[in-house]
């Protein structure tokens, strides 16, 4: 019997055990269906370009058929580790814009402003920059400038200064606006994953457990009151009672499925899955969003100490590994996308509405094909997204994939500013500063030159840059899943702490604000434990 049991060891959930088991009186259970975080590749920085296009502490799912993308499936990675996606992704620190948080207040989210938030960004993290009014330090999170940044970071940087636009040294400032160097979620030369800064230096505690390879099957419930979790381990099939509340950190696919296997969801679709309704909740899986991006990808045989597959690239990386293991320094603590930026697709836009993520390396098929030599690419993402998707379950199954949906380039909203991105993005990389180093595009990109032609080339081969969100939304709608202060909607000690809960994306990568929401839930929680 726990206080608290916490289905998820991801980026929320790691910080949901963390906070929960301060106090030595509250236990705290945390069931994650993967390993733990010991693989080298976690570690070490440049480990992820294997670990995203393979099922290495990856759930690996796909998409379902997508329209948008004349039918092709597209690929969702997520982590299956303690950690999550923070053990897997681009270690990009960014949080949104203060806008996208004042929306989510406006749509009747109390209490989720900018103003409101902001203290929860700053107590999670250490930036290595000092503290600001807006960064904070002494937090779990470290957060830090590349510890060896790849020269053409910064040459990308002068680029898009060429083109005109703002060179912004904090994306986390006052202004998102402009080109810059991303901080990275690194510490001594490290990945530094909500794992790592959260969960791992607690393991100790008494009052906390931790259970891997934890597979969870559905919430148990009396009545409309969640009890604990039914959940496989070591072949077995076990329970886990929960004297407080049950928190469901799973994400976007994990959180929505759970709840339908556990029957709270659209009844309709349960009943046609053979799964009894407990709760008809029709919002659940519903709202899913996500940024979907393209890539254009410049051939550079020439620029050696840029990532690429050859004779010179294995030597280096042989180096570079090395390098590593002794110092920490060197190639390998790259996140890859080093360098990026926010820009508007029109003048008439009050704000960025498309994000760059500059990659050292070429990213054919973002990376999942591998091609001889050496370049640099780029992708270009709607940052505010119109379509909406779904997810919804392949069966009763609790080990089948669910049916992800992003409905991408559904609305043509969408596929305007994609259109546009991918001419600003072009526009900039052919500016003088890279231009000089005589890359080239290829052709698989570089034919499309009119808006029909990159609008076909962006169905044909763009795909998510990996923030899904939206599928239990905050709200009071009729297909929102879960309130302001993020319990589920008709149900008793029942909550959703993860992306999944966001009402819209927000403008940047999701890491940052995941840890942010799972930050401001236990004050929630602790809140709502005292006057109960």
């Amino acid at each position: 019997m726990f206080d608290y049991v916490i289905v998820g060891g991801g980026s929320a959930g790691c910080v949901l055990a963390s906070r929960l088991s301060e106090d030595p009186a509250i236990r705290v259970a945390l069931l994650e269906a993967g390993p733990v975080d010991s693989s080298i590749l976690i570690h070490c920085p440049a480990g992820l370009a294997v670990m995203a296009q393979t099922k290495i502490a990856n759930w690996a799912y796909e998409t379902v058929p997508q329209k948008g993308l004349n039918g092709r499936k597209g690929y969702q990675p997520r982590g299956k580790v303690l950690g999550g996606s923070s053990s897997i992704n681009a270690m990009i620190y960014a949080r949104g814009q203060h806008q996208d948080y004042d929306d989510w207040a406006a749509e009747g989210n109390a209490g989720w402003a900018w103003n409101d938030v902001l203290p929860y960004f700053k107590r999670s993290e250490h930036n290595e920059r000092g503290a600001s009014d807006l960064h904070g330090t002494g937090g779990p999170l470290n957060v830090k400038d590349l510890t060896t940044p790849n020269r053409f970071g910064p040459i990308f940087v002068e680029a898009g200064r060429q083109a005109g636009y703002p060179v912004n040294h904090d994306f986390n400032g006052a202004s998102q606006e402009g080109v810059g160097m991303y901080q990275v979620t690194h510490k001594n030369g490290e990945r530094w994953s909500a794992a790592k800064g959260y969960l791992t230096p607690n393991l100790g505690r008494p009052n906390l457990q931790v259970i891997t390879g934890a597979h969870a099957t559905r919430v148990l419930f009396e009545g409309k009151r969640a009890t604990g979790v039914e959940y496989r381990h070591e072949g077995q099939l076990k329970t886990i009672q929960a004297a407080g509340e049950v928190l469901l950190s799973g994400g976007a696919f994990a959180s929505p499925q759970l709840l339908m296997l556990s029957g709270v969801g659209a009844g309709a679709h349960l009943q046609a899955n053979g799964i009894s309704t407990l709760h008809d909740l029709p919002g659940v899986g519903q709202h899913l969003h996500d940024h979907m991006d393209a890539v254009q990808v410049y051939n550079a045989p020439q620029l050696t100490d840029l990532f690429g597959l050859s004779f010179t690239a294995m030597i280096n990386g042989f180096k570079g590994i090395m390098e590593w293991r002794n110092t920490r320094t060197g190639m390998m603590t790259t996140n890859f996308a080093e360098a990026g930026g926010f820009i508007k697709s029109s003048p008439d836009e009050s704000r960025p509405d498309l994000q760059f993520h500059f990659v050292i390396g070429k990213l054919i098929n973002h990376g999942r094909t591998p091609t001889w030599g050496h370049g640099y690419s780029c992708h270009v993402c709607v940052l505010r997204p119109k379509s909406r998707g779904s997810v919804q379950l392949a069966s009763k199954d609790p080990f089948a994939a669910p049916l992800i949906d992003p409905a991408f380039m559904q609305d043509a909203d969408d596929v305007q500013r994609m259109v546009k991105g991918f001419k600003l993005m072009r526009a900039l990389m052919n500016q003088p500063a890279l231009a000089g180093f005589a890359g080239k595009e290829l052709p698989l990109s570089g034919t499309s030159q009119t808006d029909a032609q990159i609008e076909q080339f962006i169905r044909n081969n763009g795909d998510t840059i990996y923030h899904p969100v939206g599928t239990c939304r905050m709200g009071n709608g009729a297909l929102d899943v879960v309130d302001a202060r993020l319990r589920v909607h008709g149900m008793q000690n029942l909550r959703v702490i993860d992306a999944s809960i966001m009402p819209a994306l927000v403008s940047g990568n999701t890491n940052a604000p995941t840890i942010m929401i799972a930050e401001k839930a236990v004050d929630m929680i602790r809140e709502d434990a005292r006057s109960a």
